[in-house]
């Protein structure tokens, strides 16, 4: 349904005649496939976000390009073509707020967006929409909560109003950036098990962006591993959390709480603190906080390529 090629965004920064350049995102190369659900894990300031505004074409690529159902988005020409791959590639925030305006009843940050993208709908067919996605997303009454303001609800209401929001446009991908770090963890589980029963009610894929490893295991078919700017590894989701091969995903896995492991102190092998990548020089980015580097690290950016299990990873002593 969508992948991308040599996907890049780089940022110039300090001040105003400064040459410097942040490396954000640097050819990366993604795919996901209709009805999959798609994990993107790293640390902050791993370039997850910057990727998911280049999908929702809040950013333009450096370079690199983005296909979606096999045609090049820097085609894209005219306000209505850019409408049509919004509103198929919604996003859901991290921040619920950011997307309701809190002065407004639910029934308008919903019905705002079908007035904009789907001209198709008269104002009966809005109301009969707006009840359905509401009930699709678990918020029932659906009357009852279509006359509430933001302040009324609980997080995770707010959370998935986000997604009733997205449903309302007949979304084919949905970007959910952190949809579930600024929830309780005893609401979290409800907000993962919405996104699968969407995966199988309406075929809607999601890239599913976060940090927390444990979240992309339980939801995700696939994971995608980025670090510094880098896609790092991919694969099915048991074979990369269950045997990481990239020693960052190994490091992820580790900071995951195990109830099974002994009491004592944790590997301590981590040290140091991830790089901010300005004009970057050649060599793993990884390489400074990794316990297996080897000369070649310093010098070579390792490409990302195919181990024989099928899985991709971008490093020089994987096997």
């Amino acid at each position: 349904m969508l992948r991308t090629e040599g996907l890049t965004r780089h940022f110039r920064v300090g001040k105003l005649l400064s040459r410097q350049t942040l490396h954000a995102v640097d050819d990366v190369d993604l795919t996901i496939g209709s009805g999959e659900i798609v994990a993107l894990v790293g640390e902050s300031g791993s370039g997850k976000s910057t990727i998911a505004r280049l999908l929702a074409l809040v950013y333009r690529p450096t370079r690199g390009e983005i296909w979606f159902e096999g045609r090049p988005l820097s085609r894209l020409r005219g306000r209505r073509s850019r409408l049509a791959y919004s509103a198929a590639v919604p996003m859901v925030f991290q921040d619920p707020y950011s997307s309701i305006n809190p002065a407004y009843r639910i029934s308008h940050a919903i019905v705002r967006g079908m007035k904009l993208h789907r001209g198709d709908l008269s104002g009966s067919g809005r109301g009969a929409e707006l009840n359905r996605v509401l009930e699709e997303v678990g918020l029932v009454p659906a009357s009852y909560t279509q006359r509430r303001f933001p302040y009324e609800l609980s997080g995770g209401q707010r959370q998935r109003v986000g997604f009733a929001q997205a449903l309302a446009l007949r979304p084919k991908l949905i970007v959910a950036d952190e949809p579930v770090s600024m929830l309780d963890v005893s609401i979290r589980i409800g907000v993962l098990n919405l996104m699968g029963e969407l995966r199988e009610r309406e075929g809607v894929s999601f890239l599913y962006i976060t940090h927390d490893v444990a979240s992309a295991r339980y939801l995700a078919d696939r994971v995608l591993v980025m670090y510094a700017g880098h896609l790092v590894e991919e694969g099915a989701t048991e074979d990369v959390l269950q045997r990481p091969k990239h020693p960052y995903t190994q490091l992820l896995v580790s900071a995951v709480p195990d109830p099974r492991a002994e009491l004592g102190l944790a590997d301590a092998r981590d040290v140091g603190e991830p790089p901010k990548v300005v004009d970057p020089k050649p060599g793993c980015r990884f390489r400074p906080r990794c316990p297996f580097a080897v000369a070649e690290c310093e010098t070579v950016t390792p490409a990302l390529r195919e181990l024989s299990d099928g899985r991709r990873v971008a490093c020089h002593v994987a096997e």
